[in-house]
């Protein structure tokens, strides 16, 4: 055993991904001695490392690449464009050493001292950092849990690094894969399928249940749908991996029974599980659920009153602006300040082609809840500003308490959803009416204008769709 150092911290965060290095941030912000731990190298998580931002860039990039070979339609002809996929990658990862040093950055000119290691509790005050031979403790008063999730396996497809990959391992490939089977058709594997089948693999999607994005509304998934097949994938709906044999998957069909598909790589993506192991929980009060996700209260306190848990670690949906809103909230708490977590107007993002987001309520959730609602859509077919970027696909959903016209839930599939979707955000959060939306001035031509007109079209007066006849 190397060193023994002992130091205090008032508060501590276990984990430097989106969640826990904001938490430190704030800690410190508010006069906090804080201590950040990351096991990791690199401080930004899996969110920034090997997850989100890789991610997203490789989605701009295969993006980019898949509207340059179709831009015919606006009279631009690029048969013989070429594609460096280790530049592309080299380019990724720039971004990624850029925020990296960011991050870095804004814990040294916030006082935060960055330890580097393993964490595990002694006790519901100390905590034990092991890097390597090292070992070092910290005395503390309050810490925050931010040690966010890891990717779900299959026990008959373990991951190999080499042929059955995660979603971390998917985004540092040497060269693209000729064959790409997908194991799961929830968010990642479409995003990840989506990349590859621009970037010129052949895309299989395998999905156990009926439709690709379990849960969501039929509308979005059937635009998402189509646009899969449009660009080549293969979607297998009803059907269940078994074994990897050779160069195939052998899965097994609800429709057509025993099934193969050739596959170079296989991306397994069925969900992702929380980092609580090895973390010491036995030694405090902190408890689990039958899920393995810490337990907290509405103040995001665990079951040990020292303790607090946040990001994927937490039940609730596993999002890194989440995570991030929740360490900002929890320091906030550990400094006495009084707060109030609000986590209805969460929204959720996700970067197929087009985009989908959503925030609030569903129909679904509504009548659930014993809340009448009405309904509006507008359709990106007729939106000017989606015609001048052709990109056409998808509309705007607004749902709203037809006792009050309270704007509560906004889905949206289309171009820029990802942005547009904040909007919508506030609309909940400032409880905003169909009106407000409505007579709020957007400019002219904007993607934004069609939240205008969904408003209108909830109230049956909109401009550029008919109205139904009541």
């Amino acid at each position: 055993m190397g060193k023994n150092n002992n130091a205090k911290a008032d508060v501590v965060v276990i984990g430097a991904g989106p969640g826990g290095y904001v938490a430190a941030i704030r800690s410190a912000q508010l006069g906090k001695k804080t201590v950040l731990v990351e096991k990791d190298d690199k401080l930004g998580g899996i969110c920034l490392n090997y997850g989100c931002i890789p991610s997203k860039a490789m989605i701009y990039a295969s993006d980019f690449l898949s509207r340059i070979k179709n831009a015919s339609n606006m009279g631009i002809n690029a048969d013989n464009v070429s594609m460096d996929f280790q530049k592309m990658q080299e380019w990724k990862d720039s971004i990624i050493a850029k925020l990296n040093k960011g991050i870095e950055n804004l814990c040294k000119g916030n006082n935060i001292e960055v330890v580097k290691g393993i964490a595990a509790f002694e006790s519901s005050s100390k905590l034990k950092i092991s890097n390597g031979n090292d070992i070092s403790y910290i005395d503390f008063e309050k810490a925050i849990i931010a040690t966010g999730s890891k990717p779900v396996e299959i026990p008959n497809l373990k991951f190999d690094g080499s042929k059955i990959l995660s979603s971390t391992e998917i985004l540092y490939l040497g060269k693209i894969p000729q064959n790409l089977v997908v194991i799961g058709g929830g968010y990642i594997g479409l995003e990840l399928g989506t990349v590859y089948a621009k970037l010129g693999s052949n895309v299989s999607i395998i999905e156990m249940t009926g439709q690709l994005l379990p849960g969501f509304d039929k509308a979005i998934v059937e635009v998402i749908h189509k646009k899969l097949e449009k660009l080549g994938v293969n979607i297998c709906l009803d059907t269940k991996a078994e074994k990897f044999e050779n160069t195939k998957i052998i899965a097994s069909s609800k429709e057509k029974g025993s099934i193969s598909l050739e596959a170079d790589k296989v991306l397994v993506a069925i969900g992702r599980y929380p980092n609580t192991k090895g973390l010491g929980l036995e030694n405090t009060k902190v408890q689990l659920d039958n899920k393995g996700f810490i337990n907290v209260n509405k103040n995001l306190i665990t079951d040990d009153g020292n303790i607090y848990a946040i990001g994927d670690v937490s039940i609730g949906p596993m999002l890194a602006h989440k995570a991030s809103y929740q360490g900002k909230f929890v320091a906030e708490i550990i400094t006495n300040n009084k707060e109030k977590y609000e986590d209805s107007v969460v929204p959720s993002v996700i970067f197929t082609d087009p985009e989908i987001a959503t925030v609030g309520m569903s129909e679904k959730d509504a009548e659930d809840n014993g809340i009448k609602v009405k309904v509006g859509k507008f359709p990106f077919s007729v939106s000017s500003r989606a015609m001048t970027k052709s990109d056409t696909e998808g509309f705007v959903k607004i749902i709203a308490d037809s006792k009050n016209n309270k704007i509560i839930g906004v889905e949206i599939i289309g171009s820029d959803a990802s942005d547009l979707i904040s909007e919508a955000s506030l609309a909940i959060k400032m409880k905003a009416t169909l009106d407000d939306l409505a007579l709020t001035i957007h400019p002219h031509p904007t993607l934004s204008e069609s939240l205008m007109e969904a408003a209108e079209a909830t109230m049956g007066k909109a401009i550029h769709i008919l109205n139904p006849r009541l």
